[in-house]
């Protein structure tokens, strides 16, 4: 136990600044790793985000990633200074290393390309925007490490040394180019997650002791009332003590609509107060708001890899020699074996080392899952994984959970019918007093109803549950059951009357529950569900996308088909228990191969963890939801479903697009030195905008509908 509390106290997390390539967070975490005072470190090129085990500071941590000028932050600092771009050192040396080569080619043209003016001025530009380039690349050099800036500091100086110093020059300026529009692309890209962090205020209203005092939500504790004026954001999740309101829950949960609040109901942190005055009961640290979570669940989401993120990352570690073994014999084979000229060999041997570099293929998919996910927070989805969000788009089929997914989960009693010697009210009165025992759905609808009647209210005792089937008690000194019709087949047979209105019910997609004792029936009480006003709307886009629907119910067959036809679901699987519904995924898995489980998150756990990915309904206002599914759909909204395999659809699309389009537009390039066409500038051309070009693309994702 001290152990963890140890662990807990020596864990720090940073937020960085200035980390645009994965190479450079791989060398970054490599080097964290080297300090001595550190334990572990995990490094999240997605969220730009690092946590820390052990008691380096700030200090250290920033010298390891001085290679790539990168600063760290506190995790809570809600601001980092952001500075002018004319002032960032990268970007004050590209300026300078243009100025110079423009300067160099006006003497170019005047004085010729081998003045000792000309040489001198392109020179000092490769020095003014390549210094900071070279340091890194000779340092790796040494330790034989072949990144990107490696590669261009060998590409570069061999330049040099074949006295093509005008070409060095404008490589240098386009590699530094291509470097700040990364970063700035990156950043971009990061932003739909650190948009999510601003949300919320961060300091909060509270009264004390009679008085009101503005402190940081940081400072707030459990219990505290918190105060929230028309046109405020509320600042902590809570439940409302006094005053109602209509709350704009966009923010969390993607809902345009705003949510009506009175007394006793939940409101969460980041949400907008928009015309009442409201006094709210804090009901959780900051550090455990919803908001908090969703920030934490969608950047560790980011840190996860997808499969496709998988195989590109396996692919440039053989990529990367393979280019070299390649410019190597470029350079050395034609001169040696066929009398070619060496310094137009070396020349363009130094030209397919800078277009083989790997970024655009490496980040060609981190950069397009960040987008998405980030996305997806933004309108109420919160995907935990590029995996999922991989396989959403892979689906063959979607299980459904009925009560309170595809239904509104409040069935109410539709029709009370006395069979017996009972009046209808009687057979009401019964039912409530034996179903007051219950939790069960249908045992409130039979409740609520008695209560709207105001029939005679009795005691009941005894009370037994049949799980599944129904329950018995003693009223009026006598044993009565309510329950299914298959409960009362057991025992009695049942008149055929009674059966023919049992099936008229069923067929209308209703639940009957019969009221009697173990000799007759006394009467019958149909509820039903009723069905989401957008489910059959919902069920007909997804069969539009081409994916199969099965609803997964408690209800018998007749009662299960009759709602499903209703919406338009293809198939039901009805009479389930609860552990009967991680069966049937199974069996619609093994039928039809990829299946999501849309469910509440609770109740359904089972079933969503055996699916290929669970969908969680309503993720907001329940933790087991957040915590058990791949996708939570923070508002009960199932019209977010379509959108989210849209989106999956169009990730792939696009991550196969940028495989495809890197990979082909360096192998033309690489095809150009047979005829002796490649350049260096044609190579950092080809460089800079596959990569320019793969993050451009990726972000189109932030305007995904």
């Amino acid at each position: 136990m001290q152990k963890k509390v140890l662990e807990v106290e020596n864990k720090q997390v940073y937020r960085l600044e200035g980390l645009s390539c994965t190479n450079c967070a791989a060398k970054f975490e490599k080097n964290i790793r080297a300090i001595d005072s550190v334990d572990d470190v995990q490094l999240n090129f997605g969220a730009s985000k690092i946590t820390v085990q052990g008691a380096a500071s700030i200090a250290q941590l920033e010298k390891a990633g001085a290679f790539d000028g990168i600063k760290l932050y506190p995790e809570r600092q809600r601001t980092k200074p952001k500075r002018p771009f004319w002032k960032k050192r990268d970007n004050i040396a590209s300026m300078l290393s243009l100025l110079f080569t423009i300067i160099g080619y006006t003497l170019f043209f005047q004085l010729g390309e081998n003045n000792p003016l000309t040489v001198g001025m392109f020179a000092v530009a490769i020095l003014t925007g390549g210094y900071h380039l070279f340091i890194i690349g000779f340092k790796n050099l040494v330790k034989l490490q072949f990144d990107m800036k490696t590669l261009m500091t060998v590409a570069i100086i061999g330049a040099a040394i074949i006295g093509e110093w005008a070409e060095g020059a404008v490589v240098v300026f386009l590699f530094a180019l291509s470097e700040a529009l990364e970063g700035y692309s990156m950043d971009k890209a990061r932003k739909s997650i650190q948009s999510l962090m601003d949300i919320a205020p961060n300091r909060a209203t509270i009264k004390r002791g009679g008085s009101l005092i503005e402190i940081d939500v940081e400072d707030v504790q459990i219990g505290d009332i918190m105060v929230i004026k028309p046109g405020q954001k509320i600042a902590m999740d809570g439940e409302v003590v006094s005053g109602e309101s209509s709350i704009n829950q966009a923010a969390i949960t993607g809902e345009s609509i705003p949510v009506y609040k009175s007394v006793g109901e939940e409101v969460f942190a980041g949400t907008l107060n928009e015309e009442g005055s409201l006094e709210i009961r804090v009901t959780k640290f900051a550090e455990d708001t919803t908001i908090a979570k969703i920030i934490h669940l969608v950047e560790e989401a980011q840190a996860e890899r997808a499969p496709s993120q998988q195989f590109v990352d396996r692919f440039a570690r053989y990529y990367t020699p393979v280019i070299l073994i390649i410019a190597l014999l470029i350079a050395i084979v034609p001169p040696l074996l066929f009398g070619g000229v060496w310094s137009e060999w070396i020349y363009s041997g130094l030209a397919v080392l800078v277009v083989g570099c790997p970024c655009a293929l490496v980040i060609s998919t981190p950069v397009a899952i960040v987008t998405a996910i980030g996305n997806a927070a933004r309108k109420g989805v919160l995907i935990k994984g590029g995996i999922h969000l991989e396989e959403a788009g892979k689906l063959q089929v979607i299980a459904f959970d009925k009560t309170g997914t595809l239904t509104e989960g409040k069935p109410v009693v539709t029709e009370v019918v006395s069979i017996g010697a009972m009046t209808d009210g009687d057979v009401l009165a019964f039912a409530a007093a034996i179903e007051s025992y219950s939790q069960h759905p249908l045992a409130s609808a039979i409740i609520r109803k008695a209560k709207e009647e105001r029939v005679e209210t009795w005691d009941a005792t005894d009370f037994r549950s049949f799980t599944g089937k129904g329950a018995r008690a003693v009223v009026q000194g006598k044993q009565y059951i309510i329950g299914s019709p298959a409960l009362f087949k057991d025992m009695i047979k049942l008149p055929v009357e009674t059966e023919q209105k049992i099936q008229q019910l069923q067929s209308e997609g209703k639940t009957v529950m019969l009221l009697g004792t173990p000799a007759r029936i006394e009467g019958l009480i149909a509820v039903a569900d009723q069905i989401r006003k957008d489910s059959p709307s919902i069920i007909e886009r997804l069969v539009q996308l081409g994916k199969c629907t099965v609803m997964l119910t408690g209800d018998n067959q007749a009662t299960g088909k009759a709602i499903a036809q209703q919406i338009g679901i293809t198939e039901t699987k009805a009479e389930l228990m609860p552990q009967d519904k991680l069966v049937a995924i199974k069996q619609v898995r093994e039928q039809y191969g990829s299946v999501a489980m849309v469910g509440d998150g609770v109740n359904d756990a089972p079933a969503l963890a055996a699916a290929n990915i669970g969908i969680a309904m309503g993720g907001a206002g329940t933790d087991t939801a957040l915590e058990t599914a791949d996708i939570a759909l923070m508002s009960d909204d199932l019209d977010k479903l379509p959108y989210t395999m849209a989106l999956s659809k169009k990730t792939l699309k696009i991550i196969k697009q940028n495989i495809i389009f890197a990979f082909v537009l360096k192998l033309v390039a690489l095809l150009l030195v047979i005829p002796g066409w490649l350049t260096l500038w044609i190579a950092i051309f080809a460089d800079m905008g596959a990569t320019l070009i793969v993050v451009l693309n990726s972000l189109r994702l932030m305007n995904a509908k």
